[in-house]
């Protein structure tokens, strides 16, 4: 099991639950985020396919079709190492259980997992109005139907060490992450 003197922090949730927004905040702070999605990205931008809901979740299935429900965190695990040497690490984008069992027998107790929870219409409202990969309620609700039926998403947010309700405004988000962050770790 890997230990250092780095936290590692795995923020989870739905779709526009707040998770992208709360690693942006931490990497300002000068955590290193890992962002289990841009593998999506980059196999995308391989196969020369534009980036869409459709298509992203086309990779996302075949990837853990070929290397496992656990592909991400496996193929991610040098990188996350490699961050974990250096500075506190936050990872973006944990969907499956099997990624969770992954990534908790390679770190432990050095891990923690924060839930970011949002109500299904505030989250719905949200993803239709972000700026990059817009989603119709329709498209939200397949993408939310896909998540849990096929990619074990909801194991990882019910087995959470904590869970946020970021139903408010974004400096309310920033002010529970921050208050939340002391409680996780001690300083070495």
């Amino acid at each position: 099991m890997h230990q250092n003197k780095y936290p590692l922090l795995v923020i989870v949730g739905m779709a526009g639950s707040g998770k992208s927004t709360v690693a942006r905040h931490l990497e300002k702070k000068g955590w290193q985020v890992i962002r289990f999605g841009a593998l999506t990205m980059q196999e995308l931008g391989k196969r020369g396919l534009p980036i869409n809901e459709a298509n992203e979740k086309a990779v996302r299935e075949e990837l853990r079709a070929t290397h496992g429900m656990d592909a991400y965190a496996k193929l991610l695990l040098p990188n996350i190492k490699e961050s974990l040497a250096v500075c506190p690490t936050v990872i973006d984008g944990l969907y499956s259980w099997a990624e969770y069992k992954f990534l908790k027998r390679h770190f432990g107790e050095q891990m923690k997992f924060v839930a970011m929870y949002t109500t299904r219409s505030m989250r719905y409202a949200r993803l239709s109005q972000r700026p990059d990969r817009p989603l119709s309620v329709e498209q939200a609700e397949r993408r939310d139907y896909a998540e849990i039926e096929n990619v074990e998403k909801g194991g990882p947010i019910a087995m959470a060490d904590y869970t946020i309700v970021n139903d408010g405004t974004e400096k309310e988000l920033f002010q529970a992450i921050d208050k939340l962050l002391p409680t996780l770790y001690t300083a070495s």
